[in-house]
């Protein structure tokens, strides 16, 4: 029998971060690399001018890695004060492709305007235009053993 992990487990609370700047962006780019989603879990609202994801992130920070398999979770990260989204190399059409985002970077345009932009495996990327960087991470599950067993690999 199978069981999944608990938050207990790790004695780790769920993630709920925010980013405000250019480095705290880095700290989150750093936490969703390797992110796995649906195409259909990305959602921009222009009217409320938010982009959102709804990711199955590793669990980098996962200090009980020793005690227990690799884990994901569920995590939303969220974009406020989007302008614009633009894509590449991503077929919308095709609602059975999963993504997997490597990055996420801040282009700065001045008076913190600028874009982010979410690099995803394959070429593809999401572009933002914002009008000031206000991103959220935050985790909405409790972990479960990741379905590979094993922990994310980049050939160099």
């Amino acid at each position: 029998m199978t069981e999944d992990a608990r938050f207990e487990d790790g004695r780790e609370a769920p993630l709920n971060l925010g980013a405000l700047d250019g480095d705290d962006l880095q700290v989150i780019s750093s936490l969703v690399q390797d992110a796995v989603f649906p195409i259909t879990e990305m959602r921009w609202d222009g009217k409320a001018r938010r982009f959102a994801l709804l990711l199955n992130r590793f669990r980098w920070e996962d200090a009980g890695k020793g005690r227990h398999a690799p884990e994901r979770v569920q995590a939303l990260l969220s974009f406020e004060d989007v302008l614009g989204v633009s894509s590449q190399g991503i077929d919308r059409s095709d609602t059975e492709t999963i993504l997997s985002l490597l990055s996420i970077a801040f282009g700065d345009a001045g008076d913190g305007a600028g874009h982010v932009t979410l690099t995803l495996a394959g070429d593809g990327a999401i572009r933002l235009s914002v009008e000031a960087i206000d991103a959220t991470l935050r985790d909405v599950t409790r972990p479960y053993v990741a379905p590979s067993k094993s922990v994310p690999e980049h050939d160099v």
